[in-house]
């Protein structure tokens, strides 16, 4: 491992606070970067990821993509984790919270705001930063992009019915241009990068060596776009601590529980740790541009439902870390 990976939540602590220390000290820097934006996807962002995404898709062997159907039973547990048990228990959490036990202390508006955002984070399974964490537990990158792709497929459909239905309000308008931009700039283009990558390099063994020099490079982005989130709502993590904190609390519980729940499912059915890792962290992370594109469309730019859905990214990184760091530990206790 580099120490770059050796040290990683290190890294992320310290990108943390530089955020929020870049946030209120040089805002307008951070305008500049927040202004970079098309259909709800911030370029900035969108580039850092890439190259993220990037050295896994390199290690997409198309000759293997076949195999996959042998292996069914991680793709019905992200299926069934993501669409039948995660909308419903992140609801179900938010109403608990917000509703009853955090009541006293938020008006009944500001609580539904909050349930609303909450709702539009449950609906909207993964679909960049997944293979980040496939990649650090050793996932198999041809499947977690098949899992990945099967929920893009299943949101298409599914996202408006059930954010719909969990809301109770009928006029859903999914963002278009957001969904297709973020499976075109995540998934299609880098996949289509690492495939010519490795058409380029032929042998496995030059591949191992390309990975391995341009891993480093993936972690660097991780830092810098955990740097630039909490820029972005640096001012407003100050300004409202205790909200922030608040609403933290379901995201942070449903985020283990979600994981327990699809890990233990993997490791009953014998599901091989380079599958179960990453089908199990599908479900513990979300798709926040499309989650925070709703709530602006829906609620607007300054609603609590919006507040949520950022709070929903300010979280996802420290507790994917841990939930990494956990995976690796275990991975002896899995059959390969």
């Amino acid at each position: 491992m580099s120490i770059f990976e050796r040290y990683l939540s290190v890294w992320v602590a310290l990108a943390m606070a530089g955020g929020i220390l870049l946030g209120n000290v040089a805002p307008g820097l951070i305008s500049s970067i927040a202004a970079a934006e098309f259909a709800s996807v911030n370029l900035v962002v969108a580039v850092l990821i890439w190259a993220m995404v990037f050295p896994m898709m390199v290690g997409v062997d198309p000759r293997s993509l076949g195999q996959i159907a042998k292996q069914p039973r991680g793709l019905f547990i992200t299926v069934t984790v993501n669409w039948l048990i995660k909308p419903f228990t992140m609801a179900g959490l938010a109403v608990l919270f917000f509703h009853y036990i955090f009541a006293p202390w938020i008006t009944p508006e500001d609580a539904g705001q909050y349930i609303a955002g909450l709702i539009l984070l449950g609906a909207a399974p993964c679909t960049a930063m997944v293979f980040v964490w496939s990649q650090l537990t050793k996932g198999d990158a041809g499947y977690t992009l098949l899992q990945v792709s099967v929920n893009d497929l299943i949101m298409v459909i599914a996202f408006a019915p059930i954010v719909a239905l969990l809301l109770g309000v009928t006029d859903i308008t999914v963002p278009w241009r957001t969904l297709i931009l973020s499976v075109l700039l995540f998934i299609a283009l880098p996949l289509a990068a690492g495939l010519i990558t490795r058409a380029y390099l032929r042998s496995e063994a030059a591949i191992d060596r390309f990975q391995t020099a341009v891993k480093p490079y993936s972690v660097v982005g991780l830092i810098m776009t955990v740097v630039i989130l909490f820029g972005l709502q640096g001012q407003v993590i100050l300004a409202k601590p205790m909200v922030i904190a608040m609403i933290a609390v379901p995201i942070v519980l449903q985020s283990y529980g979600i994981f327990a729940l699809a890990y233990a499912a993997a490791f009953a059915m014998n599901v091989p740790h380079r599958i179960a890792a990453p089908c199990a962290l599908i479900g513990t992370s979300n798709f926040f541009e499309l989650a925070v594109a709703v709530a602006i469309s829906l609620f607007g730019l300054n609603s609590g439902a919006a507040l949520a859905t950022v709070v929903g990214v300010l979280v996802e990184v420290p507790v994917m870390l841990t939930l990494v760091a956990f995976a690796n530990r275990t991975r002896g206790r899995f059959q390969d």
